[in-house]
């Protein structure tokens, strides 16, 4: 038989998690941002549950095209841009959207030849400071791209660099504001934390948000917020079975560089999953896992096919036994993807985005 380790996509919980974005921001479109291969998820497997969606938005031109392979005529963003001039063709033959944030985007666009116009959302780094033009620079992109034969619409485009914590997204949006308040075209500026913490914020000045990892049901404010504050689902269950058992006295270590030493009678199950499957390395004793639908930790190294859990929590646990490494077990219980990251000291993005091409995929 296949080794036991299964991740399963839940498609309800992708329908309810984008309903759930979109009461958030009520008169906004709304974008489902499926860039990293949908989280993750695989785009394939998640698009009917979100094709309710407005648009789709993603980085890959790749992805792109097996969206427009799944039948999807409705708009897809390019969030980062075009990377070479010859793939305006395609956004042409695709009917991409796509992101200028640079003026050597503007200069490919300039020099392109087409018969069709263009899209276009001219992005500003309002103090994030990764891609965008600055406001003072940002006036006349606008007008170079307004001049261009090439460009049919230009959409306004922000991104808030501390909507999940204290400062907020007051100081960015003034900035954005301040610049933009005369032009015409649509806004798009909204993440998950934007759309879920500062809703009424945004409401009148968003008219397209950008949820992305709430809809894969973890929390973009975790630890202050959890998924279930926010009324999300999980939508990725990486699941195994126990394959063995050992019986431990006082003293005995378990794994490589024997970081865990029993101070008592314990027993301890061996579970089919492990760094090579995509679990993070440096989790460490402590770490929550469910067996059987019942909480209990890691204990020793991740190893690349296994790690060790406790169980004393499920005395009648076995081999063959279920185990939740994260998402939803067999009866119900949910262990939170954000909790696993914070043991790890990552998060949740990088979990669902880590795990491997060994690990086989089912949706339910």
């Amino acid at each position: 038989m296949p080794r036991p380790i299964l991740a399963t996509v839940h498609a309800a919980a992708l329908s309810h998690n984008l309903a759930r974005a979109r009461a958030a921001a009520p008169d906004a479109r709304v974008w489902a941002v499926v860039k990293a291969n949908a989280y993750g998820h695989g785009i394939e497997r998640v698009f009917d549950a979100l094709r309710s969606a407005d648009g789709f938005a993603l980085l890959d031109l790749v992805e792109a095209q097996r969206l427009r392979a799944l039948d999807w005529r409705g708009p897809i963003l390019l969030l980062e841009g075009c990377f070479e001039a010859r793939d305006l063709e395609l956004c042409s033959r695709l009917g991409l959207w796509h992101t200028i944030h640079c003026d050597e985007q503007i200069d490919m666009l300039a020099a392109h030849k087409t018969q069709v116009a263009h899209r276009v959302f001219l992005k500003m780094n309002s103090g994030m400071n990764r891609l965008g033009f600055t406001p003072e620079r940002y006036r006349a992109a606008w007008t170079r791209l307004n001049a261009l034969p090439q460009v049919e619409e230009i959409s306004l485009m922000t991104h808030f660099s501390d909507a999940d914590g204290a400062r907020g997204i007051a100081h960015q949006l003034q900035a954005f504001e301040a610049v933009t308040h005369d032009l015409p075209g649509e806004r798009t500026l909204s993440n998950s934390a934007a759309v879920l913490r500062h809703g009424p914020a945004i409401a009148e000045k968003s008219d397209w948000v950008r949820p992305g990892i709430a809809v894969y049901g973890s929390s973009p404010d975790f630890p202050e917020h959890s998924a279930a504050d926010w009324g999300l689902l999980p939508t990725l269950t990486l699941a195994s079975k126990i394959i063995g058992v050992q019986h431990l006295v006082a003293g005995d270590t378990v794994g490589y560089g024997s970081s865990f030493t029993a101070d008592g009678p314990l027993r301890i199950g061996v579970v089919a999953c492990g760094y090579a499957d995509g679990y993070p390395r440096h989790c460490t004793t402590g770490t929550p896992v469910l067996v059987q639908g019942v909480l209990t930790r890691m204990v020793g190294r991740v190893s690349m096919d296994m790690i060790t859990v406790d169980l004393t929590p499920v005395p009648d646990a076995g081999t063959g036994s279920e185990v939740t490494l994260w998402g939803r077990a067999a009866g119900g219980a949910v262990l939170p993807v954000d909790e696993v990251a914070q043991s790890a000291g990552t998060v949740a993005y990088e979990l669902m985005c880590a795990v491997a091409p060994r690990v086989p995929f089912s949706t339910d």
